[in-house]
């Protein structure tokens, strides 16, 4: 163990660590990663989406570079300033709604989430958030509670939490798919119908819960129970969104339009960022109830106005559509390798991609196999972790390019095929616990 990380043993908090392998960065630029000893890694993470324009665009960092000189303040709790106002303008232009609308803008997708569900409780005067299994919007308050991983793992359910089943096309009940998708819209219907839901979050891509995608359609059914019993849909796209599934936002795929919609982590672009965009009836109440000293800086809220202005100017979103499906279809040819036996499916949208580990014989997942793989990809010269237990989560930043495609499926391909060999030392991996 280096000098760096020992020093990180003794000082960081365990309570904070998510650890897959002993990764020491010096520094970054575009989806390269680079160790004190100067090696080079291929980023397929982006630090779990957030450093979504790739490291150290210089877009973000002229942005940032201008507002640190010449900052007005640290914060919007009292005063008003021009990135922050500007942000939510930017934001109120990108994302679709109807009548008077608020951005709330905070530091992370967590406390975004836990002041729409605050939010739209207050509104509503009702107390039941109708959540979904496996599902992951935050560490901090109402947000962790709702969120299957952390209850998944131990902690604490919302009092007035109800988790509905998402449904995986490719792990379906015995009667399919389509039969999980009915049975979640009528355990919703009921839910919704009975006067005492504020409101139902949704990932439009449950993420840290294996990455799955479900059936098409899928948002717009929940979203159609949801406007029948005036109930507020929140889809929180704080990791899926703004340009990771090869559309602008992941919920157009279904072709909705949410009431609340929550943002996160690449908004920042490497910086503490999140918002939340919704209606000014929900959003505007109770005053003073969502106090954060140094949410809407100056520095933060320049650099988020950056990153959308990027997304846009340099078609970010039809690079990710086209660069995404390249790596995609390159993942499934795995399939014919050594070790493609492993893989049990590859699935995704755009840079946000899923490649589930399985044992070959009985389908089961095989979360010893995926620790073993995101180790091996990293000695080889990759940063990519695992989601669900067994799920790689391929998160690249969206500047990836087809020749860095070519080369994260070369390197999972080589992972997958060393670690269902045997050739991974296990002690070594088992160092790391990952979820």
């Amino acid at each position: 163990m280096s000098t760096l990380y020992a020093r990180d043993d003794a000082v960081i908090a365990g309570i904070e660590k998510l650890r897959f392998f002993p990764l020491e960065v010096q520094s970054g630029h575009g989806c390269i990663l680079t160790t004190p000893d100067g090696r080079e890694l291929l980023d397929l993470s982006a630090t779990w989406t957030a450093s979504g324009l790739g490291h150290g665009h210089p877009a973000v960092v002229e942005a940032v570079c201008r507002a640190v000189r010449d900052a007005p303040g640290s914060g919007g709790l009292s005063a008003v300033h021009p990135d922050s106002v500007g942000l939510a303008e930017d934001l109120l232009a990108l994302v679709p709604g109807e009548g008077e609308r608020r951005v709330y803008l905070g530091h992370a997708g967590s406390d975004a989430n836990d002041v729409a569900l605050r939010a739209c409780r207050h509104a509503t005067g009702r107390r039941t958030v109708v959540a979904f299994e496996h599902s992951y919007h935050g560490g901090v308050g109402v947000a962790m509670g709702v969120s299957g991983v952390h209850v998944d793992a131990g902690a604490p359910a919302d009092p007035d939490s109800v988790f509905l089943p998402y449904p995986n096309p490719f792990r379906p009940g015995p009667d399919g798919v389509e039969a999980d998708v009915a049975v979640c819209l009528e355990l919703a219907d009921r839910q919704l119908a009975d006067g005492r839901a504020a409101c139902l979050i949704v990932e439009p891509i449950l993420s840290d819960g294996g990455l799955v995608v479900p059936p098409d359609g899928f948002l717009a059914r929940l979203q159609e129970l949801c406007r029948r019993h005036g109930v507020p849909m929140i889809c929180d796209e704080v990791k899926m969104g703004l340009g990771r599934p090869g559309t602008l936002h992941a919920f157009e795929h279904d072709g909705v339009v949410p009431d609340i919609v929550t943002f996160g982590k690449v908004i920042g672009g490497g910086l503490p960022l999140s918002a939340a965009v919704g209606p000014a009836a929900i959003l505007d109440n109770p005053p003073a109830a969502a106090l954060l000293t140094t949410a809407g800086n100056p520095v933060c809220t320049a650099a988020g106005r950056a990153v959308l202005k990027t997304i846009v100017s340099e078609g970010l979103v039809e690079n990710t559509a086209k660069v995404g499906a390249l790596l995609a279809d390159s993942l499934r040819e795995l399939t014919g390798s050594t070790g493609g036996d492993r893989i049990g499916d590859v699935r995704g949208r755009g840079l946000a991609i899923g490649l589930e580990l399985v044992d070959p014989e009985t389908g089961d997942r095989d979360p010893r196999l995926a620790a073993a793989v995101v180790y091996r990809a990293w000695e080889l010269g990759a940063v990519v972790y695992y989601v669900g237990g067994n799920v790689l989560e391929i998160t690249p930043p969206l500047v990836l390019t087809e020749a860095q495609a070519a080369q994260a499926a070369e390197i999972l391909g080589a992972a997958i095929g060393d670690a269902a060999a045997g050739r991974v030392d296990a002690e070594e991996v088992a160092k790391y616990a990952g979820w």
